[in-house]
């Protein structure tokens, strides 16, 4: 029998997410792995993420990922963009850059692999 983690709780997965992507759009798994999760919660509260590549270049953008906060969304509504068309669209970066919330490191010359937590409060 498996008990829930006391809160505050996080989890950490390993490997690169697999994309399917719309014709024509370029490959980012961390940003839309980040949008997709975003869309899914809905603003949940308590509910923050992180997801970059560890060599620092998500895709072939200048940024290695980006944060979700619980008003992502809000905030992302607020600057008229559509969450659910840009990850149709496979617009993460758009979507996180309009908001602020890239994480930009620069290259590290190390790609050990993709990393993501989450943290629930």
């Amino acid at each position: 029998m498996h008990s829930l983690p006391a809160f505050p709780a996080s989890c950490s997965p390993e490997g690169k997410p697999r994309l399917r992507c719309a014709a024509g759009a370029a490959a980012a798994a961390t940003r839309n792995f980040l949008l997709a999760l975003a869309v899914a919660l809905g603003g949940e509260s308590g509910i923050h993420a992180l997801a970059g590549d560890t060599d620092g270049v998500d895709g072939t953008e200048d940024n290695a990922g980006a944060v979700v906060t619980p008003d992502s969304l809000a905030r992302a509504a607020a600057r008229n963009l559509d969450a659910k068309r840009m990850l149709a669209d496979n617009d993460g970066y758009s979507f996180f850059s309009g908001l602020g919330d890239l994480v930009v490191t620069g290259p590290t010359l190390t790609n050990v692999n993709d990393f993501r937590a989450v943290l629930i409060t």
